[in-house]
């Protein structure tokens, strides 16, 4: 026989209040959600929670939104590899959709590349590997604006043990006189639009034209198109989008220079 207040044989609490079982619920909810993951594999609730940063009308601070995503238990790797570009084709996502205004997706990218910028200060460079003492070059060329994309793409060079610089929407002239003073291994052209791969052709050209043949210049980017299409139209010798194609393929192309 039970009392009130008390629990029966199946441990069930009798007269609990009703506040406790709405609390319970939105636990249960919450822990629910925080399972849910998108197309890619990610957590849906950190990718709201990052849409919500961005987005907010007050003031926006990178390290304490970086120490929350810590607090998920994120590596830098993760948040800027895979939670940074995740959330910034959202944001495009939205402004396709008029949910969000251009200017919101403008203070939402620039916020984004603040927080890849404290990540990236706070991540540990590897000591070395089969990449160390590569450089290269990522350039966003002109008539594209894709700048976030790019300090994506140096950071996962760097934590290859490569030795990055970058140019961003410098003429052809000033890229010439760069590379006339500095040759890398090889260099790495973003590319969103179709419309911009003139563009990168011009660039390609001027990258051969001042640091020679043996440079190995990449591709990459938004930009769909078979492989063979691209390299056709521009003239370079790689199209992925990731870092480390890039480096590898450079770095088998030493080797195969060295051996002759």
């Amino acid at each position: 026989m039970t009392t009130d207040g008390q629990s029966d044989p199946r441990g069930i609490q009798r007269n609990r209040p009703e506040d406790v079982d709405a609390l319970a619920s939105t636990v249960i909810s919450v822990l629910r959600g925080r399972q849910i993951v998108s197309a890619e594999g990610l957590r849906q609730f950190v990718l709201d929670h990052m849409m919500r940063a961005v987005l907010a009308k007050n003031h926006f601070a990178p390290d304490v939104l970086l120490a929350e995503l810590r607090g998920y238990r994120l590596t830098e790797d993760a948040i800027i590899d895979q939670y940074v570009p995740k959330t910034a084709r959202l944001l495009g996502d939205d402004w396709c959709n008029d949910k969000i205004s251009f200017a919101d997706v403008t203070i939402g990218v620039m916020r984004l590349q603040a927080l890849v910028s404290e990540a990236s200060i706070e991540m540990r460079l590897p000591g070395r590997t089969e990449f160390s003492g590569l450089t290269a070059l990522v350039i966003v060329p002109q008539n594209e604006q894709h700048f976030l994309g790019a300090s994506v793409v140096a950071g996962q060079l760097r934590r290859l043990g490569c030795e990055v610089t970058m140019s961003f929407d410098e003429d052809f002239g000033s890229l010439a006189s760069r590379l006339a003073c500095n040759v890398p291994d090889f260099a790495l052209i973003t590319c969103a639009r179709r419309e911009t791969l003139e563009t990168v052709a011009q660039t390609v050209q001027t990258i051969r034209s001042a640091a020679g043949e043996d440079i190995v210049v990449a591709v990459g980017g938004a930009i769909i198109l078979e492989q063979d299409v691209v390299i056709e139209l521009t003239g370079v010798d790689i199209v992925t989008s990731a870092a480390e194609d890039a480096a590898a393929y450079c770095a088998r192309r030493s080797g195969s220079r060295k051996a002759l």
